[in-house]
């Protein structure tokens, strides 16, 4: 029943911030999968007779990675797989069946907010005891482990009926199809004062909620529509579908661009939102005003005692690097813990298992707290919904009222995708090169106060992460970051993020670039983006 199966390694099975991502006919080759699974596998210890927790986005080749998984589970020794239904389980849900069910772990197929379909993006990533993405040393072992691989264990079992919610006993193994939206759902219902909402809608308030054929489609229909009352409608591109419709499930200004439209028109709902591939991330957009993802972070947590799970206060706010620093202000104000990380969901897990933090958030498009170990698209906006419901203001209103009492971080996230690798590589070297010449000296009459590498120390098991993103700081709390990113799956893509501070309530209502538009031409000027990349603009501004 059970056999080895000899096999090859492959040489670019390198995990990166979010689990492995390639192109389908990558992980269609001859033993790709395979390898990678049995990699992780042969990287924990203990597993003998546990349970592992399995499902992802719906996204072209979910299913039948499924059913490998399965299959090498049972060979492997695990005792039970949890499996989503239809091979649905958005991420942040997958962290709670983890914690809540005391599973030793889980696999989530998926490539995030990349696109889908035969020849678009897939991936797979493996998240620990505690829900959260595995560690650095963990995805160095699983590395390691893929370039000897010589074999890998599978059992002859017939396909699981992952359609079929139940339980069935494969070999000595047993299977269970899970309700992939039932625990979910009630933990938001522990965390959220549903009641409030459901009278807010029943009083007329009009939302839209985008779940652009992701994930989040059966979550937004049962939490929204079925527990809170939103009309039906409310949620949109709720059929979660293997290419997503033929788009790009990235909750930003450019891909959800018909949704920002729809908010900024004549006859705007009260409130819109949209979340990502896997259910991760959030789009917040109010009538006549988009909430950036750090300014989303630093409301959520000034407002969060609004919401029953966050009464007792909060312990602390995490934020990466390139994140505003609008958080930090609540922070201060709030008398807790400030943290500063590296990108990558990881490095909060441990301020959040220590206690340290309660909220965490990242540019992004992700927000989160320690209810699971996973940013949560659709939390973000239950707690959106949930202090509209509290203040009974507009988005708009409490937007305002916010930089009134903190000031304002004009923000914004330049995004060059699919730049050569080659030239996106010498731009950072070339930036590294010279970040000590740089204090003390001026670009466009702004003058720059300091300059380095983002290196990190975790506060709770003292390591150290080098190399995170270079930042130029300017006088008067100004700044531009450069990064690589990890989350695509072919050339680089250079972001930079460019902040000024602005604590002058008159000054409230630039527009954004306007307001940065010196720091941006700066930031050309500083790191040579057009002369290495050849882009005379980015692809994406968010």
């Amino acid at each position: 029943m059970f056999r080895t199966v000899v096999t090859t390694p492959y040489d670019d099975q390198k995990p990166g911030t979010s689990g492995l991502r390639k192109k389908v006919p990558v992980f269609q080759q001859e033993n790709y999968v395979e390898n990678f699974v049995q990699s992780i596998f042969d990287s924990l210890d203990g597993f003998k007779g546990k349970t592992l927790v399995l499902g992802g986005d719906g996204r072209f080749y979910n299913r039948e990675v499924i059913q490998v998984v399965i299959r090498m589970a049972a060979a492997n020794g695990f005792g039970k797989v949890m499996v989503g239904q239809g091979g649905i389980l958005s991420t942040p849900a997958a962290s709670n069946v983890i914690r809540k069910y005391g599973a030793f772990g889980g696999i989530i197929l998926s490539a995030s907010h990349n696109p889908g379909g035969p020849h678009e993006d897939f991936g797979i990533k493996y998240n620990g005891e505690n829900g959260g993405p595995a560690t650095e040393t963990i995805t160095d072992r699983i590395f390691e482990r893929t370039r000897t691989i010589g074999g890998y264990k599978i059992a002859d079992l017939a396909p699981v009926d992952i359609d079929k919610v139940g339980t069935v006993l494969m070999g000595d193994m047993t299977v269970e199809v899970i309700d992939p939206v039932a625990d979910y759902a009630a933990l938001m219902e522990s965390l959220f004062d549903f009641e409030a909402i459901r009278t807010m809608f029943t009083n007329g308030f009009r939302m839209r909620f985008d779940a652009m054929h992701a994930v989040t489609g059966p979550y937004a229909k049962e939490i929204f529509e079925k527990r809170l009352g939103a009309p039906d409608g409310t949620a949109r591109n709720f059929v979660p579908l293997p290419d997503f419709g033929g788009h790009h499930p990235d909750p930003n200004l450019v891909h959800a661009k018909h949704l920002y439209d729809e908010m900024m028109g004549p006859d705007a709902p009260d409130f819109g939102a949209a979340s990502d591939g896997d259910g991760d991330r959030n789009l917040i957009i109010g009538k006549g005003i988009f909430i950036t993802p750090s300014d989303s972070l630093a409301m959520l947590a000034a407002n969060a005692r609004l919401a029953p799970g966050y009464r007792k206060g909060l312990k602390g706010i995490a934020r990466s690097m390139p994140t505003s620093g609008a958080a930090d202000r609540v922070a201060e104000k709030l008398g807790i813990g400030m943290y500063e990380t590296p990108t990558g969901w990881k490095f909060f897990g441990n301020l959040l298992d220590a206690g340290k933090a309660t909220i965490c958030g990242e540019e992004s498009a992700g927000t989160g707290s320690d209810h699971v170990r996973e940013k949560d698209g659709v939390w973000a906006v239950l707690l959106w919904l949930n202090i509209l419901a509290a203040r009974g203001e507009s988005v708009k209103e409490i937007a305002e009222r916010h930089w009134a009492t903190y000031g304002r971080n004009y923000y914004s996230r330049h995004d060059y995708e699919e730049v050569e690798t080659d030239r996106a590589n010498a731009l950072v070297a070339e930036l590294r090169g010279k970040l000590g010449t740089l204090p003390g000296t001026s670009v466009r009459g702004l003058k720059i106060v300091a300059a380095d590498d983002f290196a990190y120390h975790d506060p709770v098991d003292g390591s150290v992460s080098r190399n995170q993103g270079l930042r130029v700081l300017f006088d008067g709390g100004s700044r531009v970051v450069f990064r690589l990113s990890g989350t695509g799956t072919s050339g680089a893509t250079l972001r930079v993020y460019i902040e000024r501070y602005e604590p002058d309530k008159l000054r409230h209502d630039l527009d954004t670039q306007e307001a940065l538009a010196d720091l941006i031409a700066a930031a050309d000027e500083i790191a040579g983006i057009r002369s290495h990349t050849g882009r005379n603009k980015p692809s994406v501004i968010t």
